[in-house]
């Protein structure tokens, strides 16, 4: 099994297939994986199996060290397209998430004005005030929701939070008022005996009725890209995500697909 553990607090730059070339920041630790989902996807493994000893980097230490990676990108003439917040977990469950958008946004518009800064959140961290009005201060607010079935959540995205509750995910996602972007895994195969294709009418039609609901400005659809913790998973097909695709677009919203 092949898993990718980022280092911390900045990796890359990267290409990424939505969004260009993305310098990452890690808000967990280098040495293992902390989040609120367990999803049976996550190119980072299962959460039991990189459980960190080292902590979280501090609110200093990633403006330190995003400071320096873009002076370097600028003397280099490599400025990225955009600052993702993505790595190893959860990234707005850091405790100093808000003042890290604060720091982050101060120094993009410093180094490199014309980049966006994107979170890719999981949405189990909106319900706090602070982080919500902090998601409101990004360009590229991206919230995943993979569907409106608790059941296949928990089989999938086995969030940790007993108290999990996608109603009061889907209202909090109603909320941003229209400046979010709604982030969907399409998938086939099989976990523990139980089929994960969420491609067909069963699973669509509900997502789709709840994604106008909480009319975004745009949806990424996507599919596996890296391999998995969880054997026996596939991808969409490209005839699949098109579909859906063009199903979100004729409901008026900006929709893209990732192969």
């Amino acid at each position: 099994m092949s898993t990718i553990i980022y280092p911390s607090p900045i990796f890359g730059p990267v290409h990424s297939r939505r969004l260009g070339i993305s310098l990452g920041i890690n808000l967990m630790p280098s040495d293992g994986k902390v989040c609120t989902f367990d999803c049976i996807y996550c190119e980072c493994g299962f959460n039991s199996d990189y459980r960190p000893h080292l902590p979280r980097p501090t609110r200093e230490e990633v403006s330190e060290a995003l400071e320096a990676q873009l002076k370097k990108m600028v003397a280099e003439n490599m400025l990225p397209d955009v600052l993702t917040f993505a790595g190893n977990g959860e990234p707005t469950a850091h405790p100093h998430f808000p003042e890290i958008i604060d720091d982050t946004l101060r120094l993009r518009d410093k180094y490199c004005p014309s980049a966006k800064v994107s979170v890719l959140s999981n949405a189990t961290m909106i319900s706090h005030p602070k982080v919500h009005d902090a998601l409101m201060r990004v360009d590229n607010n991206i919230q995943k929701l993979d569907t409106v079935d608790i059941d296949y959540i928990r089989l999938v995205d086995r969030p940790v939070q007993p108290s999990y509750s996608v109603e009061k995910v889907v209202e909090n996602l109603k909320k941003f008022g229209g400046h979010v972007i709604i982030q969907t895994m399409f998938m086939k195969g099989e976990y523990e005996g139980k089929t994960v294709d969420n491609t067909g009418k069963e699973y669509v039609a509900t997502w789709l009725q709840t994604v106008k609901d909480i009319a975004p400005e745009k949806v990424m659809i996507y599919t596996i890209d890296r391999e998995t913790p969880a054997h026996h998973l596939k991808k969409a097909t490209h005839e699949e995500l098109d579909s859906i695709c063009e199903m979100v677009k004729q409901a008026g919203i900006d929709c893209s697909a990732s192969y």
